[in-house]
């Protein structure tokens, strides 16, 4: 009988498993890409560019990083998906070699208040085991030291089944936790204004309630008004103490309203569940203004806003409490951890030492850890997350990054391009959208779509090495080496904005005058004061329109039509030319398409499959009704209007039988700050970061305010899009406003009038000016950071 032999292995050059050594798209046609195939390599950085709104994060995060989120999802048992977000498939022909992707973008890490950087990392949980373990006295486990965990005693009887006998008995539970009773583990402790929650000469019946959303016509002003505790009659000011003890404070009490059961409750424990359970940064505009209006805040006396009870800041290991730990900078509590030395806890120091030493390397030592994550901005958003993965064993992993240069200084890039090559040469995928030269310059393989933004772009421009791009004739390979330079001559100014005894976070009780009527730039390094500078300083004042980060807030319905304001004449408009009402040329009132309520689309819910969208058969995706479609304005109805392009509906409104003063001030401005290439009806889901801030620029320049503040307005610009911005500040300066800009981009800075220069380091190393004066005297003078890189780049 012959002998069996096994196989012997193939040669390595000839192995099957090779073959999989690309990312291979075939055919993606997700929003405006055309059709695109490329072949990405694995374990190298591929940085993709191109201008705003060419296709770069359709291609990434849109088909790419969606397809390896859904397949995985989809290897969950059919239960589980019904509890997870339904991903449709991209709209792509082929997609192989995907392999597990990790998105890191720029999105804010959420707006619970009662998150921190130290709870987003686990920081805080491995801190709260040492306490613990370590602390003295003991006061239980590492709940004791949560400030999302309150203290519970509850004793009673229970009964037991055992065998055919029932047995009473008694028993009692006990959970030691961390939170301060008083302000419940939120550090701060809310006073009402009672005048701003109701109008006391008006009755319920009038209108007195001013609450948003407590219209006598809403469900909210229904329940109160028809509750029987309250006479809806009568002036507010004429209640007895009962009655607007029960309008203000009452408990919740189930009671009937027009034959329905629903919970009646006092307007503050109502406002406080509703409102203030949200961080302030993430409402909406209205409630944000109404909560400040209405609402005081100030630090808990009794925890003195660490969030945690007596008990948990009575433990102490080598002389400070768990407060003090999470208060200390990153980079000081990473010494202090690095001290301790137990090796009974030996293995949770080091990760502790690994994940604040990672903070250090990736330049964000200077938070700590009680800094609420609603408040990082989006560039320390995105490093945050970066932290978890930095020590993560796994690889073949596809991490993508979305412009993660954001809210860099010069000198921190470097940083961060040693941080993606760690990434890389772990054996994993790095894919980064970015526009910075320095960042495109670490990558293995660029890919740049274009040529243009929005319908005249999604192509593939060119493929290949840096070298190669530079040779090319794309946009970005004839601007990738563009180097500003200083003006020959600058702006003076004739008077100034005082700051004086800036002491805001880390601010050293700073004076400092800002020229008005120029451009003036603030820079230094991340961490080093300047937000907190102008924030703290110049924001609130009159006259000041400030234009920051924070997200737009809308959903799918939200497009630029409807957030800039520009809808409502386009609709009287409409009207006026046909003689109808303007809310017929509403999506989301009359003239919606009755079949998909005017959404364009129709969700059917499958339940524990995903679910599936499709655009409704009636209206074919226009959102309106038929009849509405009817109706003309120059020659164009409803639908192709919102389907046009910000440069077309700017020149259809600016002459013949549409013109529209007003719609075509709005559509101008838009074209002003680079948003030409937009459809006036596209979602405001489907912007880039880039995209949404230069839009709340073009609705703020209708502002009226003699002081411009912009927080870092190159974010998602192109290197040719920079020149235009940079045209845009010095129209705003020439027509007499005074601008102050936030930035990193030494193009910016090279183009300013006057540099306020915050250092020399970040967190405690930071917060004193470091320098005042025009760009070239920065650049001659040399001593700072910036000096240094900007002469560099404009040598």
């Amino acid at each position: 009988m012959p002998s069996r032999t096994s196989p012997r292995p193939a040669p390595a050059a000839s192995r099957a498993s090779d073959a999989h050594d690309v990312i291979r798209v075939r055919g993606a046609r997700e929003n405006n890409l055309k059709d695109v195939s490329v072949e990405i390599p694995k374990r190298r950085i591929t940085v993709l560019t191109g201008v705003s709104g060419s296709g770069k994060s359709s291609l990434v995060f849109d088909t790419i990083a969606a397809e390896s989120q859904r397949l995985i999802n989809e290897t969950y048992s059919t239960f589980v998906q019904g509890f997870m977000p339904s991903l449709a498939r991209p709209d792509v022909d082929v997609l192989e070699g995907l392999t597990t992707a990790i998105i890191v973008d720029q999105e804010p890490m959420g707006a619970n208040p009662r998150s921190t950087v130290g709870t987003a990392t686990d920081a805080n949980a491995m801190l709260r085991i040492i306490f613990s373990r370590l602390g003295t006295p003991h006061i239980g486990s590492s709940n004791a030291f949560s400030f999302n965990v309150p203290t519970v005693q509850a004793s009673g009887a229970i009964t037991v089944q055992k065998g055919e006998r029932t047995i009473a008995k008694k028993a009692s539970f006990n959970q030691t936790g961390g939170m301060c009773p008083r302000c419940e583990g939120r550090g701060a402790v809310s006073d009402f204004d009672l005048t701003a929650l109701f109008d006391e000469d008006k009755s319920l019946a009038e209108g007195a309630l001013t609450v948003p959303g407590y219209t006598m016509d809403g469900w909210y002003g229904r329940i109160y008004r028809s509750s029987g505790f309250l006479d809806a009659d009568r002036p507010i000011k004429d209640y007895t103490k009962r009655e607007l003890h029960d309008l203000l404070y009452k408990e919740p009490t189930r009671i009937k309203v027009e034959g329905i059961n629903v919970t009646f409750e006092g307007l503050v424990p109502k406002i406080q569940k509703s409102f203030l359970s949200k961080d302030r940064e993430a409402m909406q505009p209205h409630i944000r203004a109404f909560v400040d209006r209405a609402i005081t805040f100030q630090t808990c006396p009794d925890c003195d806003g660490t969030r945690l009870s007596e008990q948990a800041r009575s433990v102490k290991v080598k002389g400070i409490n768990i407060a003090d730990a999470c208060a200390m900078q990153i980079s000081d509590l990473a010494e202090w951890v690095a001290g301790l030395d137990e090796p009974s806890v030996g293995p949770l120091l080091e990760s502790l030492r690994d994940t604040l030493d990672s903070f250090v390397d990736i330049g964000l030592g200077y938070l700590s850890l009680e800094r609420p994550s609603g408040t990082l901005s989006g560039g320390e958003a995105q490093r945050t997350k970066m932290i978890r993965h930095l020590g993560s064993p796994l690889t073949d992993i596809t991490y993508v990054f979305d412009e993660p240069s954001i809210g860099l200084h010069p000198h921190d890039i470097q940083r961060m391009n040693e941080l993606l090559v760690q990434l890389r040469d772990k054996g994993n995928t790095v894919l980064v959208v970015e526009h910075k030269p320095e960042m495109i310059g670490v990558a293995d393989h660029v890919i740049d779509l274009g040529p243009l933004a929005g319908s005249e772009g999604g192509q593939v421009m060119f493929e290949g090495t840096v070298e190669g791009l530079r040779a090319s004739d794309t946009i970005t390979g004839r601007h990738i080496d563009d180097r500003a330079t200083l003006k020959e001559s600058v702006r003076e100014s004739a008077e100034s904005l005082q700051i004086r005894g800036a002491s805001t976070h880390n601010l050293r009780d700073i004076d400092v005058d800002i020229p008005l009527g120029v451009l003036t730039v603030v820079t230094g390094v991340a961490g080093s004061g300047k937000s907190s500078l102008i924030t703290g300083s110049v924001s609130g004042r009159d006259g000041v329109v400030t234009i920051d980060q924070s997200v737009i807030k809308g959903s799918r319905r939200s497009n630029p039509a409807t957030y800039t304001g520009m809808l409502e004449p386009i609709r009287k408009a409409f009207a006026k030319a046909n003689g109808v009402k303007p809310s017929l040329f509403s999506a989301n009132s009359e003239g919606a398409c009755p079949t998909c309520k005017g959404a364009g689309v129709i969700y059917t819910d499958l339940g524990m499959m995903a679910g599936v969208t499709t655009t409704c058969e009636d209206c074919g995706g226009k959102r309106f009704d038929a009849s509405v479609l009817e109706f003309h304005l120059g020659g164009r109805d409803i639908s192709q209007v919102l389907e046009m392009s910000v440069v077309q509906a700017e020149a259809f409104f600016g002459e013949g039988d549409a013109r529209t003063p007003a719609a075509h001030k709005i559509l101008q401005r838009m074209v002003d700050v680079g948003l030409g290439y937009l459809t006036v009806g596209q979602p405001l889901t489907t912007l880039s970061g880039g995209e949404r801030q230069r839009l709340k620029l073009a609705v703020h320049m209708g502002e009226k305010g003699g002081t411009y503040v912009l927080d870092e307005p190159t974010t998602g610009l192109h290197l040719a899009d920079v020149e235009q911005l940079l045209a845009l500040l010095d129209r705003l300066v020439d027509s007499g406003k005074s601008v102050i800009v936030i930035e990193h981009h030494q193009a910016v800075m090279a183009h300013a009038d006057w540099i306020i220069d915050l250092g020399p380091g970040a967190g405690h190393d930071g917060g004193r000016v470091v320098f005042e004066g025009t760009p070239a005297a920065l650049v001659k003078d040399g001593s700072t950071l910036t000096g240094q890189h900007l002469r560099d780049y404009v040598a």
